[in-house]
């Protein structure tokens, strides 16, 4: 059974290497506890190729935040485009900086951002749309969920999957600060309540640099929903198939970043899965 708090669920596949003591990089060091974007286009294009027998070209991923997807899935095949959609400037201007200044003319041109909202009904067409890091957990209500799904299938080509991650288990119905060391930081997922009327919960990231503890760089206020919730959803938009492909368990009892096609679970204390539909 996973013991690892479920929002922390790459990073024991990157702990990278990088001096923090200068600049308080609070974009980089997310990427470095929580993402691993280069294993995450490989399991994108693999689960599409896998359901479709075919490869997928054009990838959009919503709630982008510094599209660190989108520049490693151009990355991966000169065939590729992504596109890219978030409402904050913020951090997609770190991403121009940071990941599109480093990529070729030709990857550049191949990549599209779009600083607006993933409930607009004109965006571009795609193969795979993903909703990662939980990201639409910020749609609290229902009718407001299936309002997102809905445009993610109607933008959807028409052998398209829309992909998203979840995570629950026991432990999401504690208060509790986990805490990660890595190479020159210290990571810490905080979840300061969870209300069982409203399923909602409020958690922070915290991260220690050079001895000094900054609290609350990034905050989310959600609603946990579960797996048989977000497939219901998904079939009455108009998905014909659901799958759920659950992480498998380490040594250790952690989760070991392998994610396999199942029709059941485990009651762990904390557990990660994604959830894909087939248009």
């Amino acid at each position: 059974m996973a013991k690892m708090m479920s929002h922390r669920k790459k990073v024991r596949r990157r702990v990278g290497r990088k001096d923090t003591k200068t600049v308080f990089d609070k974009y980089d060091l997310y990427r470095r506890a929580v993402q691993s974007a280069e294993n995450d286009v490989q399991f994108l294009r693999d689960t599409y190729k896998e359901l479709k027998g075919k490869s997928a070209r054009v990838f959009r991923e919503d709630f982008c935040g510094t599209f660190a997807l989108s520049t490693e899935w151009i990355k991966l095949n000169p065939r590729h485009e992504a596109i890219g959609v978030d409402l904050d400037p913020e951090p997609m201007a770190y991403g121009k900086s940071h990941y599109f200044s480093k990529l070729k003319p030709e990857q550049q041109r191949r990549m599209k951002l779009i600083e607006g909202n993933v409930l607009d009904p004109n965006l571009p067409k795609s193969d795979i749309v993903a909703a990662m890091n939980f990201s639409y957990f910020c749609f609290k209500s229902r009718d407001l969920l299936k309002k997102y799904f809905a445009n993610a299938y109607r933008s959807l080509n028409k052998d398209g999957i829309f992909l998203t991650d979840i995570f629950g288990g026991s432990q999401c119905y504690d208060a509790i600060e986990d805490t990660i060391k890595h190479d020159g930081f210290t990571y810490y997922w905080d979840q300061t309540n969870f209300d069982p009327v409203t399923n909602e919960a409020l958690f922070h990231i915290h991260f220690r640099v050079g001895g000094k503890k900054i609290e609350q760089v990034f905050t989310y206020d959600w609603r946990l929903w579960t797996i048989s919730e977000i497939r219901e959803v998904m079939h009455e938009v108009g998905f014909k198939k659901t799958h759920v492909y659950w992480e498998g368990t380490a040594k250790d009892g952690s989760g070991d970043g392998n994610f396999t096609r199942v029709d059941h679970g485990e009651a762990c204390e904390s557990w990660i899965a994604y959830v894909v539909g087939e248009k």
